[in-house]
């Protein structure tokens, strides 16, 4: 009885050391992430960085070479149509010496003294006219009575008409004398005290904002010169340059998400035009890629985007894709599915290459294709081999395998 109860628990030991050894060496389970499938709605969206611009811009420049008075204008003023935004003055001549100052004073005088003379022939005129019309009338009364021949009446009249034509021309004569005075005038005044003369106004093209003041101080200018720039930033819009892959994607009027912009609401927008031709820009890699501009309006109303002006960084998603009532898989769950050596296989609607993922069932990982559809940067949309409510690991480590035992990892 005593070797008997010897032997059981010599037989015990061995079977617990058996079964230490074996869980020692038994293969653990694979700590892993795991998500949930689920049925929602789905978006494809192209992102990028984007900036925003006027819709027009207008660059006031000088049209003619002249001074130009200092600009009171400030950037962000503003300003309405037609509003005066700077002056231009003709360029004075040269200094003159003191013989040319002198020149220019007789030539006044000349000129005063001409109008004067001018104004005595125009008066001793229109003498001569009364005089003659007086003789013309006593003629005309004498002719009725046939006092005088008719040939007395006829010169009477021509010396009448003469004398008429005498005074037109000294009016004219008197006419010009009084624009060389002024001219005198003028041309001593511009020495003399540096007289610019009349300006020309320049006004704005349009209602809106001083976006940069080019020229702020009196300086002579050549003509052609830019002064200013004027912008209504009420009228906006945002430049983006995808790659052409990606542009071809995008048609205009596709809705647009704008965010990143430093407001606290997320903007709306939509596709205006998706420019023809592409250009090439190297990347901050210094790769060299080929983008297209896509312009982009502002749908949201003005109040939430006011502070926004030109040139100001946004943040994009034009949506490609919108679909409700499908079901998607975080996209973290999804690789390529792993051939036997014999090919890939046919690609699905997503990638050049089949997919797949591993589902968590009943403490083990088990391989299944899927069928996708569209993805993002976040969910996939799959048509086949996935089902709202299926756990599926995210991130599955090298490590998984169809059929290997799996633990869900604790937060």
């Amino acid at each position: 009885m005593k070797i008997t109860r010897t032997g059981w628990m010599a037989g015990a030991g061995a079977l617990v050391a058996l079964a230490l050894i074996t869980w020692a060496f038994a293969p653990k389970p694979i700590e892993v992430e795991v998500a949930h499938v689920t049925q929602g709605h789905f978006e494809s969206v192209v992102e990028e960085d984007g900036k925003t611009r006027l819709r027009d811009r207008y660059v006031v420049a000088a049209p003619l070479a002249g001074v130009l008075s200092r600009v009171s204008l400030r950037e962000g003023d503003a300003v309405e149509a037609g509003a005066v935004v700077a002056m231009l003055h003709p360029v004075l001549p040269p200094l003159q010496d003191q013989r040319t100052l002198r020149e220019l004073r007789a030539r006044v005088t000349t000129a005063r003294a001409l109008a004067d003379r001018a104004q005595a022939q125009l008066g001793a005129a229109e003498i001569e006219l009364a005089r003659a019309r007086t003789e013309l009338q006593r003629s005309e009364e004498l002719a009725h009575g046939g006092f005088i021949s008719k040939s007395k009446l006829d010169i009477d009249t021509l010396l009448a008409s003469s004398a008429q034509k005498n005074v037109e021309s000294a009016a004219d004569a008197r006419r010009a004398a009084g624009y060389e005075v002024e001219q005198a005038l003028a041309a001593l005044a511009a020495v003399e005290r540096g007289a610019p003369g009349t300006g020309f106004v320049l006004r704005s093209p349009a209602s809106g904002r001083v976006l940069r003041v080019v020229q702020t101080s009196e300086t002579p200018l050549a003509a052609g010169t830019p002064l200013l720039e004027i912008g209504d930033t009420r009228r906006l819009e945002i430049m983006v340059e995808l790659l052409t892959t990606e542009a071809l994607r995008v048609k205009p009027g596709a809705p647009v998400v704008i965010d990143r912009w430093g407001g606290p609401q997320v903007l709306a927008g939509h596709v205006r035009i998706v420019e023809p031709g592409a250009f090439t820009k190297v990347s901050a890699l210094g790769v060299e890629e080929q983008r297209v501009r896509v312009l982009i309006d502002l749908d949201s109303p003005i109040e939430q985007w006011l502070a926004l002006g030109d040139g100001y960084r946004v943040g994009v998603r034009v949506i490609t894709q919108a679909v409700d009532n499908v079901t998607l898989v975080p996209a973290s769950a999804l690789f390529p599915l792993p051939t036997d050596g014999r090919g890939e296989g046919k690609g699905d609607a997503a990638g050049s290459s089949p997919m797949a993922m591993f589902a968590l069932e009943q403490g083990r990982a088990h391989l299944r294709p899927v069928r996708v559809e569209a993805r993002n940067s976040q969910m996939a949309w799959v048509r086949a081999g996935a089902r709202a409510g299926d756990a599926v690991i995210v991130y599955p480590p090298a490590s998984v395998h169809d059929g290997a035992r799996v633990r869900v990892h604790a937060d």
